[in-house]
Parts: C-alpha cells; structure tokens; sequence
C-alpha cells in the first residue's frame, strides 16, 4: 500500500484532494492534532538521490509548540517516511520555526531554523538562525549549537537584545558564481516605524533582502560558515504600500522574494504587495545592487500581473523556462476586500516565463493558467479555506513536482508535465 492510500486512511477526512495531488507527504489524523499545521514546505534531493522534505508543523500557525520536521523518501517520491521532529522547542514560548535546507557540494546537508529567543518584539517567527547539519544524507542530524543573527540595521529594534524580525521562506538558489543565495523579509520595529493609527490593514513596515552563503559548498563547521549579507545598501528593496495614511514615512510592504538567475548573470526577484499585483527587481552585479522595484507586467508594454498579499514562487526549469505560482486577480472580487484580505489567497493560477535579453523586463510571461482552487471550502480547527503557496518544486529525470501545503495543513505534491505547459507560450 502507498503512503497516499495509509494517510488517507487515518486522516480525519478526505477533502485533502480537493486540489487533486498526486503525492502526500503528510496528513493530519485529527482536527487541532499537534501536526495539523504545516508550512514552508522544502522538499529536496539528497547528495544520495533521495527527496527529503522539511517544513513547519503545530497545531496551528505562530503556536508555542511550532517545530520543524523532515520525513524522507527513498522512491520518488510515492511514500514518505513518518515525519520527525529536527529541533523541539527548547523552553515555553520559543519555538523552532521556519527551517530551511542547504545541500552542500561537499556532500553536508545544513538545515537552518528560526530559533525565537525569550527577548522578542511580538513574532514568534523572528530570532536568529540555529544550525544544525547531517554528514549521512539526511538521515540523522547534529544540533551544532550554533546561532548566525541577522544583520542589524536601522529599521530594527534600538535595544541590541531585540533581534532583528527576519524570516527566509524559499531554498536558496545558486548565483551566476555558482554561491548558495536566499531571500528574506525583513519587518521594520514598531520602535521605528510604528503601525500609523487608523491604518487600512494594519500592515508593518517591511522590505526584502539577501545572504550569500560564501563557503558553505566546502562543508565548513558551521562556526565557520561566512554569509555576505545583501544589498550593500540597506532599505533599497521597498515598495511603497499606497494605502497608510501618511505616505510621506514612506511605509512599504515589500515581502518575501522569490529569485532566480538569469542566463546572462543578473539576478531577478519578485516579491508579495498589497498593491494587487506583483512587484520585481533585477541586479546586475550578483545582488549587491538592484534597480528600483516596480510592478511585474506579463511583458514590456504589457498589463500588471495581478496578485493579492501571498507567496508567488518562481522556478527557472532545467530547459531555461521559468514558471510562476499566483493568483491572477487582485482580491477586490469574489466578496474579497482587497489584496490585503487574507482569505483572498486563491485559487492558484501558473504562467510560463521565457528570459528575453534584449527587453527592459527580462523575463516575459505566458498568460495564465489555473492550477488548483479550494472553492473556499475550510477545512479543520484552523479553519483555513486558502492556498497560501509557501512551497517548492523539484525537477529530475524529466518528472517535475511542486509540493505545497494545501490550506496549511495538508502537505501534497502535484506533477507539473509538460503536457500541462506545452500550450503556455510567453510572446516574443
């Protein structure tokens, strides 16, 4: 029996395939279990060959019992060992969030967490990054005890004891140089920029940023690992959110990038609004700089591609397309607010990019397809009805997967044939 049919016969119901996967990683046995959550879903090849998932599992988002697990498959991806815990929360209110791989050319897997320390300013999912590493291909772990902190910057805490409220939601890419390179959020202190008093939403200021892992390729202890923190110049990657009252403090809501390398080098990222649409930044010179962010167009000349306040991964595929998870409307239809509207978070459409050198948007898009929905239709104690895409993709011997978590709380992975985008041509 396969690992799909043994979940979904101790799952406690069978709307797990309203989206139609077809893999499961994990599914909860019961409603408000301690494993009904799961987020940031990074499912990825072992040094020896085999998928590997770790992600964030609770009994629901932000919980104090919040931890990272891994489960492992040894063929394909069609069963999945039951998930363990990497780090327990160490002491009540910290939580072990938020984990992240690194797979190493030297054959060492590195796995970096959140680790919230007691002195924090309201996210559970801030503090600095706890490393820990396996020289057996992932099938046990050594905790190093070792913390990298955030760089600070003006837009943190005043207080050095406050760590910065950082978080990395998407594995690591590879440069042009061929360095290990990831995104982050970065929300600004309510000591420096507070949230302006009847605000539409609530919203933190907040930007994106990056760290270049610069030797992790040699193995190094982890006490030895040296990270490039990018861009050179602090607060460069920002969008001005458009919907506060005072304008004039320049708030910005600019979160979690999403990168890909171009073939000529440059780095691309694309990043979540609460615009209704997409916002993108290009660098020229391996992330140190970037030009001013401005909204994605599905070409140059083109009309905006249309986003609410969500993840929207993109992937370059081994033939050099690139494709893009999002939700191809702006959140003010379907009895939505607006983009800021959490339940606004589906369905969940794709476009297929080509890199087109000689134009002013690098990477051209296809229009869209739709992927997957959940009709808004909640599902647990959690209650959640969207498809908020925290997820991954892996391609190998032409079977290409993208794997998410359905609603937060089912972990599925769907084939991504090329069949599905043959007809997806982005213009010329």
């Amino acid at each position: 029996m396969t690992n799909k049919a043994i979940n979904a016969s101790q799952c406690y119901t069978d709307d797990w395939q309203r989206t139609e996967p077809d893999y499961v990683i994990h599914l909860p046995e019961w409603p408000g279990g301690a494993d009904e959550y799961s987020d940031h879903i990074h499912v990825f090849y072992t040094p020896g060959g085999d998928l590997m998932c770790i992600w964030t599992t609770g009994t629901f988002e932000s919980a104090p019992d919040n931890r990272t697990v891994y489960s492992r498959s040894t063929d394909g991806g069609h069963s999945w060992a039951p998930a363990k815990c990497m780090a327990e929360p160490p002491a009540k209110n910290m939580t072990t969030t938020a984990g992240f791989p690194l797979v190493s050319r030297s054959g060492r897997i590195y796995c970096m967490y959140a680790a919230t320390p007691g002195a924090h300013e309201g996210s559970l999912w801030c503090g600095p990054l706890h490393v820990l590493y396996s020289d057996d291909d992932g099938i046990t772990w050594v905790d190093s005890g070792v913390e990298i902190p955030f760089r600070r910057t003006r837009y943190d805490h005043p207080d050095p004891k406050v760590p910065p409220d950082c978080i990395i939601w998407q594995q690591p890419v590879r440069d042009a140089e061929g360095r290990m390179i990831v995104g982050l959020t970065r929300w600004a202190s309510k000591m420096v920029y507070p949230r302006p008093l009847g605000g539409n939403r609530w919203h933190t200021d907040s930007q994106c940023e990056l760290m270049r892992f610069d030797n992790i390729d040699d193995g190094p202890d982890p006490k030895d690992i040296k990270i490039t923190w990018l861009p050179d110049e602090e607060g460069t990657i920002r969008v001005n959110c458009g919907i506060e009252p005072d304008a004039s403090k320049g708030y910005s809501l600019a979160e979690e990038p999403a990168i890909v390398c171009l073939p000529d080098g440059r780095l691309w990222m694309n990043m979540r609004t609460v615009t209704g649409s997409i916002w993108y930044t290009v660098s020229d010179d391996h992330g140190h700089s970037w030009r001013p962010s401005e909204p994605l167009l599905y070409r140059d000349g083109g009309r905006e591609v249309r986003h609410v306040k969500s993840p929207e991964p993109i992937y370059r595929l081994e033939d050099g397309r690139y494709l893009l998870f999002y939700s191809n409307r702006d959140g003010h239809d379907q009895g939505d607010t607006g983009p800021w509207d959490m339940a606004a978070r589906r369905p969940i459409w794709i476009a297929v990019g080509a890199f087109r050198p000689d134009a002013y948007q690098p990477i051209w898009f296809s229009e869209p397809k739709l992927l997957m929905d959940t009709q808004r239709v909640k599902t647990g104690m959690i209650q959640l009805d969207w498809l908020a895409m925290y997820a991954s993709l892996t391609e190998r011997d032409g079977r290409r997967i993208f794997w998410y978590a359905d609603r937060k709380t089912f972990v599925v992975g769907k084939d991504m044939p090329d069949e599905l985008l043959a007809d997806m041509l982005p213009p010329e």
